[in-house]
């Protein structure tokens, strides 16, 4: 099973945005320090602070189920104190084992499969770092 990407969208509870943006920094801290699969973790606010979307990818399903397990305190919290119409659109290939959780946890989602783009299949451009070097036109 491949690559995953996904983006949550929820709307921000009238006068609970500096709580919603402490939890959202509460989520992000623990994926830094637990998370192994996921390759992004990007919150997005609407300028006028009432919406968030949440863009996220994970080497696969198994990414997203390990996250799931780190994060489920903390985005409970979120839910439950800060944010509401909780919504996420998956695209990747599904798995049992992830289609159990969404049903399991009743998230609103929509799954896409790649139909065709670019490549023959969803890739992960090399990300830049010590271990990479940027090539350059000559």
């Amino acid at each position: 099973m491949g690559y995953l990407e996904l983006s949550a969208h929820m709307t921000v509870r009238p006068g609970c945005l500096e709580g919603f943006k402490k939890q959202a920094a509460e989520l992000v801290r623990l994926t830094k320090e637990k998370d192994t699969r996921t390759l992004r973790y990007d919150w997005f606010l609407s300028s006028d602070g009432a919406e968030c979307e949440v863009r996220e990818a994970y080497t696969g399903p198994e990414g997203l189920i390990e996250h799931n397990s780190h994060i489920l305190e903390a985005r409970t919290k979120l839910v439950k104190d800060y944010a509401d119409s909780h919504f996420m659109t998956v695209y990747g290939e599904p798995s049992q084992a992830l289609l159990a959780l969404l049903k399991a946890h009743a998230v609103g989602h929509t799954w896409f499969t790649f139909l065709q783009g670019l490549e023959p299949s969803p890739v992960i451009p090399p990300l830049l770092g010590a271990d990479h070097e940027a090539k350059q036109p000559v």
